[in-house]
């Protein structure tokens, strides 16, 4: 991801964002940060960029020209097919928040444009600019402090940028909670005791006392996010009636990804905040099939709220959306899902530990060094796509011994929308059990993690419903279908 930044202090950005977590993302080339001095732009020998305001008024105005010339300097380098866009800092602007932060995260370029003095002339900001930002209701003397915080805030959610996905998912804002009460040595401070749960070692309990602090935290300290979230448990108490079918949902609400669009006794719509993908179901569809559709999902509201991959919970709705400009059904699948709580045996699969089993079998997460044999073994959506998933430690190979040598038989692991799946075994290797290895090594993750395990499976493949039924995983009853634009 690449960040440029219009300012006539590029030293000021340069310097606070070449340090700490954001300074070593740049060192990593998980992003990189080119700060554009409008100075250079200026043309006059004394580089001034300013000028008195038309129509009177205190104070001066940067100039149009010289801001138009930096932001040409860049845009004829930004690939036309590059997800970009061009914000402008000032308390004109849309609040900045934690959904924003996501929404500019998966751009491949974002400018920021830092105005000072009394702002900027208005001709080139209608020009170059896609949108208005504010970071609160209060004011700078110049955009580079807002600038950087944009870049901050945006930059730890591009994959591999903190090293540790996870965290950036579990934090203040994850699905509209605050996030809970945190404590490290020593035990006792202040005679304050870190609370014993904490102590305990056991997961679940300690996921269920920071799950009841952040409501807590939330219901005390922000009442509007809290009705916010209420509302989200609303709806999964509806969808959890059929918890198979609609499980991809139930679990993007469980992880805090979830932006709840449209909620009534007749559908409900989500937005998949961290993938931008969306989600509906038509309720009213489920108990009467034959009445017609007149909900939300229009075709001026998919165009207007640029909806360009939805998972439609009934084929009639799925068929509907088919019929508008440009959309097709590009699979039919069913929910699978694994609704024990307790891990999937691994005896004779792989050990835990993870030292070779008797037949000489490892199963183990994926570095970078190994995406290449990765997409050759499971290349549906190529390289990037693996390379992405790797970055987020989501997937998992299963190596084999020969002739001293480790060999990648097998990769399995999840989905962006955190979905098992990307299970395959090379034909050679085939008839040892690697795909049941695998299957039950990525549930059993999936546990670890707090989260349901479960798929999507293609409904022609009879021999994954086969592995996912002998495992003990259950098939909903009925199909979900990915309509793309």
């Amino acid at each position: 991801m690449r960040f440029h930044i219009l300012t006539l202090f590029p030293e000021m950005v340069g310097n606070a964002l070449g340090e700490s977590i954001i300074g070593r993302a740049q060192k990593d080339n998980k992003i990189s940060i080119e700060t554009i001095n409008i100075r250079d732009f200026a043309n006059n020998k004394h580089n001034k960029v300013d000028d008195y305001i038309y129509g009177g008024g205190a104070g001066m105005l940067m100039q149009a020209q010289p801001v138009f010339d930096a932001y040409e300097s860049i845009r004829k380098d930004i690939p036309k097919d590059s997800k970009q866009r061009v914000i402008y800092v000032t308390p004109q602007g849309a609040t900045f928040n934690q959904n924003m932060a996501r929404e500019l995260s998966v751009c491949d370029d974002v400018t920021i444009l830092c105005g000072h003095y009394e702002g900027i002339d208005e001709r080139v900001l209608e020009e170059i600019v896609t949108d208005y930002v504010s970071i609160g209701d209060f004011v700078l003397t110049g955009g580079e402090l807002a600038s950087m915080i944009i870049v901050d805030a945006v930059a730890r959610l591009v994959p591999g940028v903190l090293h540790n996905d996870i965290s950036a998912e579990t934090e203040s804002f994850h699905g509209d909670l605050l996030e809970y009460p945190q404590y490290s040595r020593p035990e006792v401070w202040h005679d304050k005791a870190v609370p014993k749960v904490l102590l305990s070692g056991n997961q679940k309990e300690i996921n269920k006392w920071r799950l009841e602090q952040s409501v807590i935290r939330t219901r005390e300290r922000r009442p509007d996010l809290y009705a916010k979230y209420e509302k989200l448990q609303q709806a999964k108490d509806i969808l959890m009636k059929r918890k198979l079918h609609h499980i991809d949902m139930i679990e993007t609400i469980n992880r805090g990804r979830a932006r709840l669009l449209a909620f009534d006794d007749n559908e409900i719509l989500l937005e998949d905040q961290v993938d931008g993908i969306f989600m509906h179901s038509w309720l009213k569809g489920m108990t009467n099939p034959d009445e017609a559709y007149s909900g939300i999902l229009t075709e001026e509201y998919m165009r207007t709220n640029e909806i360009n991959c939805i998972v439609a919970h009934q084929k009639a709705i799925a068929q509907m959306i088919e019929g508008y400009a440009d959309f097709k059904i590009q699979l039919g699948c069913v929910n699978v899902v694994y609704t024990q709580k307790e891990r999937l045996p691994v005896t004779g699969l792989y050990r835990p530990d993870g030292k070779p089993t008797e037949n000489g079998i490892t199963i183990e997460k994926l570095d970078m060094s190994m995406a290449e044999m990765a997409c050759d073994i499971y290349g549906k959506w190529g390289m990037d796509y693996i390379v992405d998933r790797i970055s987020c430690g989501d997937v998992f190979g299963a190596f084999v011994n020969e002739s001293e040598t480790r060999v990648l038989a097998g990769i399995a692991g999840f989905h962006g929308g955190g979905s098992m799946g990307m299970l395959h075994v090379k034909d050679e290797y085939k008839g040892q059990k690697l795909g049941k290895a695998l299957e039950t090594y990525i549930c059993n993750e999936a546990l670890q993690r707090g989260h349901i395990p479960y798929g999507q499976v293609e409904m022609d493949n009879d021999i994954s419903f086969k592995l996912q039924e002998r495992l003990g995983l259950y098939a909903a009853k009925d199909e979900v279908y990915w309509v793309e634009k």
